[in-house]
């Protein structure tokens, strides 16, 4: 039983009438009554009782209606669903965030992703480190991801989002939080609490105090920025974060800029060889929001990188 043989004597049952059907369906009268007897013979069964003012069906016929609509919904649900897979405008993204762009940039891409691509379930995962994160590109876990390179990855692209100043973290009571912004020099007897030594934040940090003629002093690690910015809080050192922490506002913390500091860069990054059309929607709507003026710093393209589909679309 082909799929136009169905739809066409669905059209006949629910009408009750050939001329009405053949209508409905844009087609001749005859060639519909040829199409349904054909039906009836390969299926062996009279499906439709034929008198000259209307059309009865037979309880074979009552049968492949009631079961025939199903069957024709479900083809067309599944017609709908493969075209949206197909356009990238279905389906769940899976989306890794590096600490501090958890509290600024998680919010508003997965705001913008409901607003722009409502079919596609944003499943956003935050205070991921780049090792994690790479990983999780590789195998397939994340299809895009938030981070700091660099990217030690071939298998990963990535393209520069934004550039992060380092700021300190203080106790709200320290002599810092309402003086002058520090100069490095001055944090040689602080106590930091310290992101994991595999952190890009935590080799900026280490680096500057060097230049400086010191090293840093290490109260506590951290696997987090809100369980940094709690050690803070609570007393048990200062803390270098990106500028952008400042999103994450907590009682008894307060934010110091810091003379000279150095830059972290935050990357958008995916697959080299992705090919899915969901992820290709998910770029363009961060490259859309991350150009859109909404805090968010233009992005810079990295040397040599070119989004999956930028032979077809040009992005700026």
């Amino acid at each position: 039983m082909e799929l136009r043989h169905l739809t066409q004597f669905i059209a006949v049952a629910e009408e009750r009438h050939f001329g009405r059907a053949a209508k409905r369906l844009h087609m001749a009268q005859p060639p519909l009554s040829q199409q349904i007897r054909q039906l009836e013979e390969q299926l062996g069964v009279r499906l439709l009782d034929r008198t000259t003012r209307r059309v009865d069906l037979t309880p074979a016929g009552q049968e492949l209606l009631d079961r025939g609509r199903k069957v024709v919904e479900e083809l067309e649900a599944l017609e709908a669903d493969v075209r949206r897979l197909g356009s990238g405008t279905t389906g769940d993204a899976r989306l890794g965030f590096a600490g501090s762009a958890t509290y600024d940039l998680m919010p508003a891409v997965v705001r913008r992703i409901e607003e722009r691509l409502p079919g596609v379930g944003a499943l956003a995962r935050g205070e991921l480190l780049r090792p994690t994160m790479e990983s999780g590109l590789r195998d397939g876990s994340l299809d895009i991801a938030f981070l700091r390179p660099p990217v030690a990855s071939p298998e990963v692209e990535f393209r520069v989002l934004r550039r992060d100043p380092l700021v300190v973290a203080v106790p709200a009571g320290s002599s810092f939080a309402a003086g002058r912004a520090p100069e490095v020099a001055e944090l040689r007897e602080q106590a930091f609490v310290a992101h994991p030594p595999m952190s890009v934040v935590h080799r900026a940090l280490r680096e500057l105090c060097r230049r400086h003629g010191f090293e840093p002093r290490t109260a506590r690690v951290a696997q987090g920025t809100a369980e940094m910015l709690s050690f803070v809080a609570a007393g048990s050192g200062i803390a270098a974060v990106p500028a952008s922490v400042r999103a994450l506002r907590l009682d008894g913390v307060a934010y110091v800029d810091l003379v000279d500091a150095p830059e972290v860069e935050l990357a958008l990054a995916w697959r080299r060889d992705e090919r899915s059309a969901l992820v290709r929607s998910l770029l363009d709507v961060v490259v859309d929001l991350t150009d859109g003026g909404t805090g968010v710093a233009a992005p810079q393209r990295a040397e040599g990188v070119v989004l999956p589909g930028d032979n077809d679309v040009a992005l700026p």
